[in-house]
């Protein structure tokens, strides 16, 4: 009899309860709440230090181009490019993240 009545208690047992699973749930849901938000931070974060290496980058390239071309004129992008400056995947990356080159400084 008492071999039954521990076997019956065990079979119980097998398995998580209603509340641990809840318990569990509500803590993930917790650290999910916690890291994507963080996640989006540092993806625009990420953003903003790249286009900040774009305009060095492209401001590089304009002062170089105006060290081997000593004139007043303005530099356009398809002068860094006919000069072999930047590439036109570079160009095309500036131009998607705004930069424009006014006054031969990239803003």
């Amino acid at each position: 009899m008492k071999n039954q009545m521990t076997a019956n208690h065990r079979k119980s047992r097998d398995g998580f309860t209603l509340i641990e699973m809840t318990i569990v749930l509500f803590i993930i849901s917790l650290l999910i709440m916690i890291v994507i938000p963080n996640l989006s931070n540092q993806r625009k974060h990420a953003q903003t230090v790249h286009t900040s290496a774009m305009k060095s980058m492209v401001q590089a390239q304009i002062d170089a181009y105006q060290s081997q071309h000593p004139t007043d004129s303005q530099v356009s992008y398809e002068d860094l490019s006919n000069g072999g400056y930047l590439t036109k995947k570079q160009i095309s990356q500036a131009k998607r993240e705004g930069i424009k080159i006014l006054e031969n400084n990239a803003k």
